[in-house]
């Protein structure tokens, strides 16, 4: 197989993973994939990005207070964010929604069943990982664009290994709460939180699809 055949699989493989198996990525493992995302493009190389990588009994301590929180409304942003988007991106939002609980049997009107669909996102879809991306001061606009090449860096590369992942705007709603917990300064803003492990794969919700934009509907090409 080619090197262009490789990755074409590797970037059709990654996807959002909301299951996963409790087994644990080996540290070596860990290290392989994060050592080989710094090599990441960034804007004159200055690499504005932090990783946080939780585990073990300090994930499970995140699991059991991050739903607590939300729930009780105890919800800190360091960037502003409604969820709401208009024309085509609505539509796309609201088709990847549906395609989601489409494939655990969910309908529109199981309120209730939504709700605790959406709650898994706070104890990271079980998964025995996650990852908090922070942009550090002063960095802005520009940068985070930077992080954002960086952290699909490490997805691709968690596909590669044999590994699944799922970015998560929900886990920057306890920005707060996350520094705190980490040890973080207040400098260091949070962008997302990325669950990560080895997939469920007799989980159905693994099977779900969101579907991609045309070619044509995205890159214009000129000559």
């Amino acid at each position: 197989m080619s090197r262009s055949e490789i990755f074409k699989d590797i970037s059709l493989q990654r996807r959002s993973i909301r299951a996963y198996l409790p087994e644990m990525v080996p540290q070596e493992i860990l290290d392989e994939i994060f050592d080989n995302s710094l090599r990441a493009p960034s804007n004159c190389n200055v690499q504005p990005w932090l990783v946080h990588v939780v585990s073990g009994e300090l994930l499970e301590d995140l699991r059991k207070a991050l739903p607590q929180r939300f729930m009780s409304g105890e919800i800190t942003f360091d960037f502003p964010y409604d969820g709401k988007y208009e024309g085509v991106y609505r539509d796309r939002q609201y088709a990847s929604a549906k395609a989601v609980y489409d494939s655990i049997g969910i309908n529109r009107e199981e309120k209730e069943k939504r709700q605790k669909q959406f709650m898994r996102n706070f104890i990271f879809f079980d998964a025995p990982h996650a990852a908090f991306f922070f942009l550090p001061e002063p960095f802005g606009l520009r940068e985070a664009a930077d992080l954002g090449m960086f952290s699909q860096t490490v997805m691709l590369n968690l596909t590669a290994y044999g590994l699944g992942s799922c970015p998560q705007t929900a886990l920057s709603f306890h920005a707060d709460f996350i520094r705190e917990r980490l040890g973080i300064d207040r400098s260091n803003k949070l962008i997302f939180g990325l669950s990560f492990g080895y997939p469920d794969l007799d989980s159905p919700v693994n099977d779900c699809s969101t579907g991609r934009a045309d070619l044509d509907d995205i890159v214009t090409f000129h000559e």
